[in-house]
């Protein structure tokens, strides 16, 4: 049973238990993020991190043919200067939203996800993709940059090399390609990106939400930090959790061979 909440006219969440689908909603632009459409993303992500009762984002469109196809840009070229200086942190609250999401995240492309669009998935930790998919960084063809988090988050899931390659030349990559490159993590049939990322993330949300927030903070905090470093970092994390009631229960039930009915605290 799904609940629905709209943030502004654009940005739409379903609540399927503990899952919640965080839906891009804008379809007559292809989900082109104008600057409503950013602050409300941002806003549904504020919210989505302070539940509790939420232990995993599904992120996905309700548009056919595409995921997001970037910054809204018929709304930009209308844009002063000045204009394009007040949007950014609008425009950059959108994109820090979902990666900074506390509890894992999870996108579902098909279609076209290009610019920001394939920003906004890069900001998840697993990005599932069908057939359809064509994803890519073509920014500087229109003479800015991947702003979104593109040129830190590429790298780090492609390495430094492959991620220049993509960037420099703009181009847009097709689904296969895209799987065997690493830009997704997970390629289905044609039209399952939705179904096949949701029941992922229902699959996640069986596990301790504390162990979850814990395990992805360890992972996000950790990353690029040397080794003894990150091991602190995983440390604290293991201590944040050990004596936690989620831990208790999770013993208990193991020992009981029961399903865990996890406190959340």
């Amino acid at each position: 049973m799904s609940e629905d909440e709209r943030y502004g006219e654009f940005v739409l969440v379903r609540r399927h238990g503990y899952v919640a689908e965080l839906a891009l909603d804008r379809p007559k632009a292809m989900n082109a993020v104008s600057t409503e459409m950013a602050r409300s993303l941002g806003a549904a992500c504020a919210a989505l991190g302070a539940d509790k009762d939420v232990r995993v984002v599904v992120l996905t469109s309700t548009h056919e043919r595409a995921f997001c196809v970037g910054a809204d840009l018929k709304e930009r070229n209308s844009f002063s200067d000045a204009d394009l200086v007040r949007q950014r942190p609008v425009a950059r609250g959108a994109y820090t939203g979902v990666l900074e999401l506390p509890v894992p995240t999870v996108a579902a492309v098909h279609g076209f996800a290009l610019g920001g669009g394939f920003e906004l998935a890069l900001s998840c930790d697993v990005i599932v993709a069908d057939r359809t998919a064509v994803v890519g960084l073509p920014e500087v063809s229109v003479g800015v940059i991947p702003g979104g988090g593109g040129t830190q988050l590429l790298p780090r899931r492609v390495g430094a090399a492959r991620a220049a390659e993509l960037i420099f030349t703009a181009r847009r990559v097709e689904a296969g390609e895209a799987r065997e490159l690493g830009l997704v993590d997970v390629l289905v049939e044609e039209g399952r990106d939705r179904e096949e990322a949701l029941g992922l993330g229902a699959r996640i949300a069986a596990n301790s939400p504390v162990g979850l927030r814990a395990a992805k903070k360890a992972l996000r905090v950790g990353y690029g930090l040397d080794l003894r470093a990150g091991l602190e970092v995983e440390d604290a994390a293991w201590r944040s959790v050990a004596f936690s009631g989620d831990r208790a229960e999770g013993v208990r039930a193991f020992n009981e061979k029961r399903t865990p009915e996890w406190p959340g605290e």
